[in-house]
């Protein structure tokens, strides 16, 4: 009889989790952890295997069944949409479950705040201007605490906007809604969805990786030139200019607290520790693939 494969629980299974599942189940038996019935019978009629667990209504003493070779946990849920701390991770982390070799944690580079189209890295001292980063911040403390005391491999991936299929601004073009001038604009980082799983998977995989990565593209550019690129690639016309005063009378405050902030997001360690080369480092290319997806 040949040997169980290695174990993944992936926490948060959506537009990330699911394509990381369909990239790691030929080598690992991968289940993934979502809060609710209907999308666990979604993923299963995908052939995925589920665990039902809401965060926000989790009992204390509940459990994830026990694994004696669970290799990795990656976690992708995100935080509530309100408060300064991640109780929805902290309620994870107090489930009773045998302790993995390593746990994944995708965080946000909107921790480093604004940056004033500086640089950062990953020893730039985290700066959160906004509830939603300081949430990001609590949790990596947590998780930072919960591995040393379990003697877990640490890996946080710092993570900027997700673009790729069904996620480009097109439906925003079609409106006409506006963007902020260019030179208003600030400098913003992005990475393609398949980029980003890569890095989840040599998370897992680089035993020698732990500790904090940047995984951007590594093409900082502001977002009114990455919604033009958008528009020439699917031919449509360039939405139209806002001054920045305008913005922050008519934008959403969600909205506003990215074009607020503005930062160029070095990517060296991913590429030369954790040994992820992006497929899409040219977001042209990624724009054309999501389209064609």
């Amino acid at each position: 009889m040949s040997a169980a494969r290695p174990h993944v629980l992936i926490a948060g299974c959506g537009y990330v989790g699911q394509r990381l599942a369909a990239r790691l189940r030929d080598r690992y038996e991968v289940t993934a952890l979502v809060r609710a019935n209907d999308k666990a019978a979604a993923l299963e009629r995908q052939g995925l295997k589920t665990l039902v667990i809401d965060l926000d209504r989790v009992r204390v003493g509940a459990s994830i069944p026990e694994r004696l070779d669970q290799e990795a946990i990656v976690y992708l849920a995100p935080p509530p949409a309100s408060g300064e701390s991640d109780l929805r991770l902290d309620r994870f982390l107090h489930l009773a479950f045998v302790p993995p070799k390593s746990f994944v944690y995708m965080s946000t580079t909107g921790v480093y705040g604004d940056a004033e189209g500086g640089l950062v890295d990953e020893s730039t001292p985290v700066m959160p201007r906004t509830d939603r980063a300081r949430r990001r911040v609590s949790a990596e403390e947590m998780t930072r605490v919960w591995c040393h005391e379990r003697r877990v491999r640490r890996v946080v991936l710092r993570v900027p906007g997700i673009y790729g299929p069904q996620r480009l601004p097109l439906e925003r073009l079609r409106k006409s809604e506006p963007v902020v001038r260019p030179e208003d604009a600030g400098i913003s980082n992005r990475i393609h969805v398949d980029d980003l799983v890569a890095a989840c998977e040599a998370a897992i995989e680089n035993k020698e990786a732990r500790g904090v990565y940047n995984v951007t593209d590594g093409n900082s550019i502001s977002s009114t030139s990455f919604i033009d690129l958008v528009a020439d690639i699917a031919g449509l016309p360039h939405p139209p200019r806002v001054s920045m005063e305008e913005a922050q009378l008519t934008f959403s405050p969600e909205r506003l607290s990215f074009l607020n902030e503005s930062r160029r997001v070095s990517n060296d360690r991913m590429l030369k520790h954790l040994g992820v080369k992006p497929r899409y480092a040219d977001p042209e290319a990624g724009i054309r693939a999501s389209l064609g997806d």
